[in-house]
């Protein structure tokens, strides 16, 4: 994500991700929605950076803290990934504050979800 290098991330995800959104209930699964997604939100955070790395179980869960911008808005935030045992995301749980951002969060991807779902689509 730092790298904001697409890519790169679709590889890092397992072909049966299930990505958890900060906005949306409902759990998004597979890599093609995922890598979509996440293209997305590469659209819209700027200054996205990397604060602090948590890991757990072996190496297999990690929690990375993160800060970025949404126009003038600052978010927080963490993901939440879990490792299967090819050591590629199959959970990507994304949790973002203060209400503010999670807000300007969701307007912003809600722009962007029909490119999303176009993208998706294409694989």
């Amino acid at each position: 994500m730092e790298a904001r290098d697409p890519e790169a991330i679709a590889a890092t995800l397992a072909d049966d991700v299930v990505f958890r959104s900060p906005v949306a209930f409902k759990p998004y699964p597979g890599k093609a929605l995922t890598a979509a997604i996440l293209r997305g939100v590469l659209r819209v955070f700027e200054d996205f950076r990397y604060v602090r790395e948590l890991s757990g179980d072996g190496g297999r869960d990690h929690a990375l803290v993160f800060r970025a911008r949404i126009g003038e808005v600052a978010v927080e935030g963490c993901d939440f990934l879990h490792l299967n045992d090819s050591g590629l995301i199959d959970e990507f749980t994304v949790m973002v504050r203060p209400l503010s951002a999670a807000q300007a969060l969701a307007g912003a991807m809600a722009a962007q979800f029909e490119q999303i779902q176009r993208e998706a689509a294409a694989g």
